[in-house]
């Protein structure tokens, strides 16, 4: 998206997380919000983490996205370093299958708020989702193309009452 800037950065604490998050870029890439993704650890490149925090509201970024695994303690990391919203998406990527990584997400300390999503696939959608309703507060455009969405997400289940024998039906 080359005509649209930069507005939310995701941040993996592996490469091995963007099969999860792909879809998430890709479907904020689709809506026109232009996005970036970094890799960097809380744990093996702290100074790569702070530094591009610390800098990403001045770029031009509106919200951060924070996909980790096993301790997970990036999105917090993240968030002690910017008043930028910061959304976490814990990777199923250890024994304990993401709840490990849940866990350092939803239990930040008061004053270093991370909205954390569901554990993998979902979570980074809703991610994806939930960056572009913080964007859409001040761009007609997302909260357009938000609307169009919740619209095709209700068609999709009105259409899905095929699949249910027509006796069953409620009365009109």
């Amino acid at each position: 998206m080359a005509d649209r800037p930069v507005e939310v950065g995701i941040i993996l604490g592996s490469a091995s997380d963007w099969p999860v998050m792909e879809p998430a870029a890709a479907l904020l890439t689709d809506w026109g919000v232009g996005v970036e993704v970094l890799v960097a650890s809380a744990h093996r490149s702290p100074r790569r983490v702070e530094e591009y925090v610390r800098e990403a509201a001045a770029r031009g970024i509106k919200v951060l996205i924070a996909a980790a695994g096993h301790a997970a303690h990036l999105a917090g990391v993240v968030a002690a370093h910017t008043t930028l919203p910061v959304v976490g998406v814990p990777i199923p990527s250890s024994d304990l299958q993401g709840l490990d990584s849940l866990l350092a997400m939803v239990q930040m300390p008061p004053g270093v708020p991370v909205a954390t999503m569901a554990i993998g696939a979902a979570g980074a959608r809703n991610a994806a989702i939930f960056a572009a309703q913080v964007l859409a507060l001040g761009d007609d455009r997302v909260r357009q193309r938000l609307e169009r969405h919740k619209e095709e997400q209700a068609a999709g289940v009105a259409k899905q009452q095929e699949k249910i024998p027509p006796e069953y039906h409620p009365a009109s």
